[in-house]
Formats: structure tokens, sequence, C-alpha cells
């Protein structure tokens, strides 16, 4: 084999480039892959890739950084000319090895993209011999190029939306998931109705009629600005965050009858009531033989706080079911919660039923935000993986980059 197809091969050029030379610079000690496109290979926009004409020299030979042969440097070294796109005005000639913009090659975007998501960008830092900003730089180029082939809203029929805590200080993302394919669709910092319209305004209101059911917690503002876009849309409140509201309202119960106890001189009985959390919160099928023995004797001793665990569990049976039957057995609950006497209860009573609509259609659909929570768990993952990043635009990046499907293969595998 001829050097030139090996080394045409080694950089991953095709057969519309030609190798010149290839020298050693030892100012460096790099390997440079002089090359050309063939004679009758037209110049085309470096943005759209249509065909224009020349418009002059540019800055003359520039150089990208290839894939290391071993433990050396390796570089692309070839003309850069502009031509005059009629719709991108004058731009650097598009080059079949990399991407428009680029100081790298594309098998080279392709490898640290691909090791950003599998391992620490300190790692990545370190093994490819570049900077940390030019890491983040190249997740942003690999996304936008991906993105740019597949419309990553096409075809958006069943949406969560849920929001993720990514550093101290009450700092979020809003993140969009699409339930049929479970790809992270869209990501912004923020946590309010304002950033939220971002998306719907990116979606646009063609797009927007064809969604028919949105998962999301029972935040007001999420549904509100979910439903006035998508008119077509039907609103699913998680079942999680249902039921977490009857252990939280099971907590305020608990605490008022260990202070009441307290106060009517009653300490033993108070005492007895301590480290009680976990048997009334846990499942019934999950207690261990000592949290079994505690909720007995909550339910001889102390009926008031036995009903609202039994109320806690009743709702969350309630789930467990659909169609018609679950929606009986909600009915059935909030009769029941309306006349349970017990104020944290009651006050439960009026939430849910203000929410019974798109709890209704949960149980109908068999919708929940279940899969939005698992991206948001990936999302942590990668955040504490990356060791950090230097702006919140590398972490959406990355996640869409690992969790959108934007991920490419290593350089040379199918």
């Amino acid at each position: 084999m001829q050097y030139r197809r090996l080394w045409a091969r080694a950089i991953g050029v095709d057969r519309r480039v030609v190798i010149e030379a290839v020298d050693v610079d030892e100012s460096d000690e790099s390997i440079v892959v002089g090359c050309r496109l063939r004679v009758n290979a037209k110049l085309r926009c470096g943005i759209c890739q249509r065909r224009s004409g020349r418009y002059d020299g540019g800055e003359g030979r520039r150089r990208w950084r290839a894939l290391d042969a071993g433990t050396t440097k390796v570089f692309v070294e070839a003309d850069a000319p502009r031509v005059n796109c009629r719709d991108h005005g004058v731009t650097v000639a598009w080059v079949p090895w990399a991407r428009h913009g680029a100081g790298h090659t594309r098998d080279f975007d392709d490898q640290v993209a691909w090791l950003v998501t599998h391992t620490s960008k300190t790692a990545v830092v370190e093994l490819m011999r570049i900077a940390w900003r030019t890491v983040g730089a190249i997740a942003a180029r690999v996304v936008a190029d991906a993105r740019v082939l597949r419309d990553p809203f096409d075809g958006l029929e069943r949406i969560g939306i849920d929001e993720i805590s990514y550093r101290r200080g009450h700092r979020y993302l809003m993140v969009v998931v699409d339930h049929d394919t479970g790809r992270l669709v869209w990501a912004k910092a923020g946590h309010d109705r304002a950033t939220l319209q971002c998306f719907f305004d990116l979606l646009g209101p063609e797009r927007a009629a064809k969604i028919g059911l949105i998962s999301a917690d029972a935040a007001e503002w999420i549904g509100e600005c979910a439903t006035t876009n998508c008119s077509n849309a039907t609103l699913c409140l998680d079942p999680f965050h249902i039921v977490r509201w009857a252990t939280q309202a099971l907590d305020v119960v608990r605490r008022w009858v260990w202070n009441t106890l307290r106060r009517m001189g009653l300490g033993d009985r108070a005492k007895q009531l301590k480290n009680c959390r976990y048997a009334l919160w846990k499942n019934p099928e999950d207690l261990t033989d000592r949290q079994a023995n505690k909720l007995a004797w909550i339910a001889r001793h102390n009926h008031r706080l036995y009903r609202a665990y039994l109320l806690k569990e009743q709702l969350r049976l309630v789930f467990q079911h659909r169609g018609d039957e679950a929606i009986a057995m909600l009915d059935a609950w909030l009769q029941w919660a309306r006349r349970c006497q017990i104020p944290a209860f009651v006050e439960l009573y009026h939430r849910i039923k203000k929410n019974r609509a798109g709890i209704i259609a949960s149980v109908t659909h068999g919708l929940s935000n279940g899969l939005t929570e698992s991206v948001n768990t990936k999302l942590r993952l990668l955040t504490r993986m990356a060791y950090g990043f230097r702006s919140t635009d590398n972490l959406i990046d990355l996640c869409l980059l690992d969790r959108g499907g934007h991920c490419p293969p290593l350089p040379g595998r199918p």
C-alpha cells in the first residue's frame, strides 16, 4: 500500500482528498500531512455546503489537529480559501475532514465527544492533550452539527417536563424529555415560566399542536405554560409527587401527635413514637420486622396517626390501578379525606381535588415523570463525572451529547 493511501486512511479522509506530502515539524515534534482537494472537487460554502464561487485565498494554509499517531501529534495542513455563498456571504470553504470553524478533524472531535460522556473531563484533557475549554467547545460543535442533521423537535407527541438542581444556591436546569424515544430534547438554565416558554417558542405552534400528552409535577406555572402553548395536550401529573404530598401530610400529623403527647405529660408514649418515621413512610411490603411491630403499636395506641397512615397508603394504591377502577378509588379517597377531621389531610383533599383532572389523566394514560426523573439521575452522574464545568452551556451540551442521542461512535467503529 502506498504511503499516501496509508496516511489518507490514518487521518480519515476519502478519495476526494489528495495527500501531497508527509513531513515532520521539528519545532513541536509533530507529523504534518499536507493535502488538497482533487481538481474536479467544487468549492463549497463551509456552512451550508452549497457550491460557491471562489472569493480569495483566505489566510493561506492552515492546520487541523488529527488523531495522534502513537504518541506523536498529527496535523492536517491544507489551503483554506474563502468562497462567496449567496446565503452566508464570504466564508471559509468546506473541507471534508473537519467541521466548519473547527481546529480539529472530524474524527478528533468525535473521539473527544465520545470520551467526555464516558470519563471525566480532566482525563480527556490529559489523554487528548487539549485545553479544558476546548473539550466544551468540541462538545458544543458536535451537538450543534447533530441537531442540524436531525430536528430534535420532530415527531414529539408525548413529552415530560421537569427541573434538576445542578449547583448549590438553587441553580436549576429545565429539561424536556421525549417519552417515546427516551431522549433529552431540550434543556435550559432557569426555573420559571419564562424559561419553559423558550422551549415552546422554539417548538412553534404547528409542532406544539401535535403534542397529545405532557407529564409534569404539580407546579401550577408548568401546567399553565404547557396547556396554553399545547392546546391539544392533556396534562398528566406525576404520581410520585402526589404521593409525596400525602407523605408530607403524614409527617405533619406525626410531629403534631409527638408534640401533643409531650405537652400532656405523656413522655413515655412520645418516646415510643421516636424513630417511627420510616415505619410510616415505607411501603408495607418493604417493612422490616421491627418497623412492622412499631406500626402495629401505633395502630393499637394512636388511632389518629394510624388513620393518617392508612390515608397515605390508600392514595398510593390508587396509582397501582388504571382506568375506571383507579378513578373510583380516587373519588372514594377524596370522600374519606374530606371527612377525616385531620387538618393536614383535609388540606390535602382540597389540593388533590384542585388537581383531579391531571391525576385522572395520569391513571388513564399510565404516564408519569419516571422517565424524566431517570434522565435527571443520569444528568447528575454526568455532572459529577465531569468534575465541574466552566459554564452552564457546557453542561447543557454535555447532557444533550449523552442523553440526547447525539454522541457519535468512536472513529473507525461501526
